[in-house]
Parts: structure tokens; sequence; C-alpha cells
């Protein structure tokens, strides 16, 4: 519990003065604990700021990922991801703070940075695939799975200083990806039957 509550308050301060500017004795006031005390359960400032990172990016992770069932339709997997997503970034701001602007901004910190993202990258990857009914063997998943997450996370920096409106963010992503998703060449006729790579449900594509 204590640990949890040291984690709490050094993440509510490297979001508000970064992680140069705080130091250990800031977060041992705002944690109201002894300075000797967290330096017991963690030996540096860099070390307390990986565990910030690695604690904030595993629950928003988690979090993104337990709001979607693969068994639903393609567009209520990429609604719920999209709206998880952006909810938890509202509701977690101070977290999405030092995930994305503090974490990012440190060389010390990339590799931790550049593994979350893959981890999210991945999701997003599998969501897409689960998702195409007829896939184009040229269809690079991934790409498109790096494009969604970079256009997500522009959205999520607005959405996390209050410069966006999650509802409306969500309904702008949602329908981004999913023309995505569902894009197909002007050519194609609706004769031919779905196009390669197009997302469509057992009953049809979704509108």
């Amino acid at each position: 519990m204590r640990e949890q509550q040291m984690l709490d308050a050094a993440v509510q301060i490297f979001s508000v003065n970064g992680y140069h500017e705080t130091s250990m004795d800031a977060i041992a006031a705002e944690a109201k604990i002894s300075k000797p005390m967290l330096y017991l359960y963690y030996g540096s400032k860099e070390e307390l700021f990986g565990a910030c990172l690695d604690r904030e990016l595993s629950r928003f992770i988690e979090e993104v990922r337990s709001q979607i069932d693969f068994t639903q339709s393609p567009k209520d997997m990429l609604r719920n991801a999209v709206l998880a997503f952006l909810t938890y970034i509202d509701t977690n701001r101070a977290s999405w703070m030092v995930l994305y602007n503090q974490a990012t901004s440190s060389q010390a910190f990339a590799h931790t940075v550049r593994e979350g993202r893959e981890r999210i990258i991945d999701l997003v990857g599998r969501l897409l695939r689960s998702g195409t009914r007829h896939p184009d063997p040229e269809t690079d998943f991934d790409m498109m799975a790096v494009a969604l997450v970079g256009a997500g996370e522009a959205v999520a920096n607005r959405v996390s200083t209050g410069d966006a409106d999650v509802d409306e963010a969500a309904e702008l992503l949602i329908n981004l990806f999913w023309r995505g998703l569902k894009g197909a060449p002007a050519e194609h006729s609706a004769e031919h039957g779905p196009p390669a790579g197009t997302v469509e449900t057992a009953a049809g594509s979704q509108n």
C-alpha cells in the first residue's frame, strides 16, 4: 500500500514539474512520508520514475485490452477500444503526461516507451486482422497499426490537456479508422463482391 502511495505521489509531481525539475523531497512531501523512507523503496529518482512508467503503462494497456471483445463485430471492437483509450486518458491525465510527455522526452526511458508502444501497436494490429474477413495478401496490418496508434496518440494528447472533448475525439477517430479499414479502390463495383482487405462481418459490412 505504501509503495503505491509513493508511486501515486510521484506520478502527480512528475506530471506537473517534469522529470528534471522534480525532486525526491517534493515527492516525499506529496506522499506524506520521509525522504529516507522514499529512498528505502527507490534508490534514485531514475529508479522511481521507471517504476512509475512501468505501472502506468501496464494499467493503461490492461484497461484498453479489457474492453476489447474479439467476438464482437469489427466496428464494435473498434468503438470500445477507442472509447476505452480516450476515457482512460481523460480520467488519468497525470498518468498520460508521464507516459507521453515526460518519458518520451528522456533518452533514459526511450527503450521502455518503445516497448510499450510496440505492445499497443501489436494489440491494434490484432484488432485490424480480426476485423478483416477478406484480407489482401499485401495488406501491411502492422504499418496500419503504427499509423492508427500515431493518430491516436496525437488526439489523446489534446484530450489530456482539456483541448478536446472525449466523445467528439472518439467519434473522429472511430470514423477515421473505420473509413480506412473499409476503404476500397474507386474502380471496385458491388457486383465483384467485397474487395480484399475490407472489414466485413458474417452478416454483411458494418455501416
